[in-house]
């Protein structure tokens, strides 16, 4: 599997993620992490055209996979997305966002694609603090109380453990989450927790 996080929507490198792609160029777009409980449609609607009108500007063909329409489905998923060659993960709420991965089976197949390496994960901000071990520190921005899935009530402090730190986006950003991005750095040094940070704009590249 290759990888492009970005921090903050495509980021400064979008042209990579094109190229990173294989001649699959279909990619999921997953919406999970802003299924908030109390989630403004409108601004979530917007913001969504906004994201896939700029991975469609690409040249990728954009199909809308929502989640929760495979939960219990794990198989039905796995098939899904054997027909792209990436997802793009947007941003909201990690732990909300990891509900959704737990609930459709994602978190499983997600540990199947990394064997291909003609697939690539792409996302920004909760979809990329998703691949780390441990999401202490992400309690500072993100709310882990927020339970939208009724089948699931539990919070899972867990990621998909790609990472063994964990990526704090925003970080000294232009974005209403950056101060409290400063307090996740503080909380990471305090408790010995490995951390990256990433400004907006700025892109991590795997490949």
């Amino acid at each position: 599997m290759k990888f492009y996080l970005s921090s903050f929507k495509l980021g400064d490198k979008s042209s990579e993620l094109a190229r990173l792609m294989s001649d699959n160029n279909k990619i999921a777009y997953i919406p999970n992490a802003c299924d908030y409980t109390n989630v403004d449609w409108d601004k979530k609607n917007k913001w969504e055209a906004m994201d896939i009108k700029s991975l469609e500007e690409l040249g990728l063909k954009v199909e809308y996979l929502d989640l929760k329409n495979y939960f219990g489905k794990i198989d039905e998923l796995r098939n899904k997305l054997n027909e792209f060659g990436g997802v793009f993960i947007r941003g909201g709420n990690t732990f909300i966002l990891r509900q959704a991965m737990n609930l459709s089976g994602f978190d499983i197949i997600f540990k199947e694609l990394l064997k291909k390496d003609d697939f690539v994960y792409s996302g920004y901000s909760a979809g990329i603090c998703v691949l780390s071990t441990n999401f202490g520190a992400l309690q500072i921005v993100d709310d882990p109380t927020d339970k939208p899935y009724k089948e699931l009530q539990e919070t899972i402090w867990e990621g998909l453990g790609y990472f063994d730190y964990i990526i704090l986006p925003h970080y000294k950003s232009d974005h209403p989450e950056s101060a409290d991005i400063d307090k996740e750095v503080e909380y990471c040094k305090k408790n010995n927790i490995p951390f990256k940070t990433l400004r907006d704009g700025e892109v991590i590249i795997i490949e």
